[in-house]
């Protein structure tokens, strides 16, 4: 800590923009009280992230790390958007090679606290030879977490592991009925998806030496909507664990992004009844295969509802995506739905007041996003922890999921239309429509948020002695 009391913290996220602005939303938060953000990440990522404020950006520094180079990646790859889900342990492995040039830093530096992300399972014993305390930020829920259980289960050396049966029941120790689970194909797809561990680290052993490796873990999320998750990692992780909030976004924050498409955007929004369009939007990296497009797609047409679909091509593709409708779909759908083919502002999207629900992939920074306006939420989860997610969000009342197939995952557009209508529009769905409303106050409360984030700051204050190591 310098002369004036500021604190230097050095953040490190995972190569994804759903970690990578999380963590910059929390650098400009420390920059606001004073302190010192050190910011690591490879080139490309850097040039990609919002410009900061005049205000705050000498107190963010940019440090940029060259990505290793692997040959097994795309060249220029350099986040989880540049690739197809199936190159992500190569990315892993490449992000892995950041462990000399991020070493050197440090020494160079000496912050007082190092954040960083769960991919760097490595960083924890890093920090400790330099004597820097460091904290694991996770920015999943408590309950996806709680679900995972302790270290030890995600490492598997204890007799805490998990068995293919424990998975799709709630494990021994969550000591409170819980409907988080995963279901039967979505341990299908995630054991596909894991093929060969080219990085030799597993994603679930990386969260477990994250856990077990750092001096605090710090969390997304807010006692406010989870607190018996939270109490339940407190027991299960034997260490301090401090929810920093949910970290919303404002829509002023992003007003300079894609002002062009906003204004046509927009103005296909405003001639819309408040409340009366479905968003649908499944992030970035989530993909459906052709049969679940075709679903979704004639569900939407089905429910006779208005909506407004961001799709886009999965990376890598060289399908066009009007190829991936249904024949006709948009000529039957024209004037009540819009597809649209590229990057849209789903912030300013979902603040507009005609938009009423938002059919989501359960990813948490668009469900933050989509309860941060009060939206109730449609439950479609595709792949990694997004099932736990939508378990958690129907158990909490905020949300519908259209009903799959337990065992191929397979879904039909009827379903589909009439889990939209239920939650838009149909009496049944108006306790869905009330809860969500009723979340804006948690999720939404710029003043609440905040709370969090300045308790999590005088933490970082408090716990560390002044050569740098913590108390």
């Amino acid at each position: 800590m310098d002369s004036s009391g500021a604190l230097h913290v050095v953040m490190f996220p995972w190569l994804a923009m759903g970690h990578l602005i999380p963590f910059l939303e929390l650098s400009k938060r420390l920059a606001q009280k004073g302190h010192r953000v050190s910011f690591v990440s490879t080139p490309r990522n850097i040039k990609r992230l919002p410009q900061i404020s005049p205000d705050l950006s000498p107190l963010i520094n940019f440090v940029s790390l060259p990505l290793p180079h692997i040959d097994t990646l795309p060249e220029n790859a350099e986040a989880s958007i540049d690739i197809p889900a199936q190159k992500s342990q190569s990315l892993k492995m490449a992000y892995d090679g950041l462990e000399a040039p991020l070493t050197t830093f440090l020494q160079n530096s000496v912050p007082n606290w190092i954040i960083f992300d769960f991919a760097a399972y490595w960083l924890p014993e890093v920090a400790a030879k330099l004597g820097v305390p460091c904290v694991y930020l996770s920015l999943s829920n408590a309950a996806s977490l709680g679900f995972m259980g302790p270290p030890s289960s995600l490492l598997g050396n204890e007799e805490t592991v998990l068995t293919i049966e424990d998975i799709t029941v709630s494990p021994k120790w969550v000591p409170f009925p819980s409907c988080v689970v995963f279901r039967p194909h979505e341990l299908v797809k995630i054991m596909e998806g894991i093929g060969e561990n080219e990085s030799g680290v597993s994603d679930a052993q990386r969260i477990g030496l994250a856990i077990q490796g750092s001096d605090v873990v710090a969390l997304r999320t807010s006692v406010d909507f989870e607190p018996e998750w939270i109490n339940l990692l407190h027991d299960l992780y034997k260490k301090t664990v401090i929810p920093i909030g949910l970290l919303p976004p404002l829509v002023q924050d992003v007003e300079n992004e894609g002002d062009a498409k906003w204004v046509e955007i927009k103005e296909w929004l405003d001639k819309h009844e408040r409340e009366s369009i479905v968003y649908v939007a499944l992030g970035s990296e989530a993909i459906l295969s052709r049969e679940e497009l075709n679903e979704l797609a004639l569900g939407l047409e089905k429910s006779k509802l208005p909506f407004f679909w961001v799709l886009r091509k999965p990376p890598g593709s060289t399908v066009d995506e009007s190829a991936m409708l249904p024949k006709g779909f948009e000529d039957r759908t024209r004037g009540r739905g819009i597809v649209y083919m590229s990057w849209a502002p789903q912030v300013r999207i979902l603040a507009h007041p005609s938009v009423g629900g938002f059919l989501t992939h359960c990813g948490w920074n668009s469900v933050i996003e989509g309860l941060g306006f009060g939206r109730a939420l449609v439950l479609l989860p595709v792949m990694n922890e997004q099932g736990l997610n939508a378990r958690l969000l129907e158990g909490k009342k905020v949300g519908l999921e259209i009903p799959r197939n337990e065992r191929d995952g397979s879904f039909t557009s009827d379903s589909v239309a009439e889990s939209v209508r239920v939650v838009m529009v149909e009496k049944e769905g108006e306790p869905f429509r009330t809860k969500a409303k009723e979340m804006k106050e948690v999720f939404g409360d710029r003043n609440l948020n905040d709370r969090y984030v300045d308790g999590f700051f005088r933490y970082l204050e408090e716990h560390r002695s002044p050569d740098g190591t913590s108390s």
